[in-house]
């Protein structure tokens, strides 16, 4: 079985992407199988540049083929922001519901409601070849924080044509139609057919 990298050590996103992987032949590891792995300053100017630093990062590291994401939102509200600083601007994990119901009063006192969650991922084959993938999905920012489910943004994202947000589906159902979920699909279909 071919061994494949998922350059991250986010917990969350990695039981997503295991989760999606289960039906590919390959064995997935992630920074949990390698100890004390730095990782390399994302200072891309968009979801694709940050998703090729890591990538690359980790094909150099670990000589093998590896592949990394990066995501965010796009809040209306927020004039898109905050993008590829989502992160950051959502803040440790203490301070989190401060900020997603500032985001859910700045989107009701605009009434602007329209958000997207995006993700690039870069798969790197070897140091001069990287194919990229991405997914988008749309939606709206919630009147409120709800559900117990997922992480981030997902308490006040709901995808179009549902009544729940991330955070109010299971695993599986959100894995159906996130933005992660689409990018990964795209990137199974070319490992199947390609590599």
């Amino acid at each position: 079985m071919k061994e494949i990298i998922f350059f991250s050590n986010n917990k969350n996103k990695i039981q997503e992407i295991s989760n999606l992987f289960m039906k590919f032949n390959y064995k997935l590891l992630s920074l949990n199988d390698f100890k004390d792995t730095a990782s390399p300053i994302e200072n891309g100017k968009a979801f694709k540049d940050n998703a090729k630093i890591k990538s690359v990062y980790g094909y150099k590291k670990f000589n093998k083929m590896c592949f990394a994401d990066d995501s965010g939102i796009c809040i209306e509200a927020l004039n898109g922001a905050p993008g590829i600083n989502s992160k950051q601007y959502l803040g440790s994990e203490n301070k989190k519901n401060v900020i997603l119901n500032k985001i859910i009063s700045l989107a009701k006192n605009k009434n602007k409601y329209k958000a997207f969650f995006e993700t690039s991922i870069c798969l790197t084959l070897n140091i001069d070849k990287q194919i990229f993938f991405s997914g988008k999905v749309c939606g709206k920012i919630s009147l409120k924080i709800r559900g117990n489910h997922g992480f981030g943004y997902d308490p006040i994202f709901i995808p179009d044509g549902m009544n729940l947000t991330f955070s109010e589906m299971s695993l599986h159902q959100k894995n159906l139609l996130s933005h992660r979920a689409i990018a990964i699909k795209k990137l199974s279909e070319y490992l199947a057919n390609s590599v």
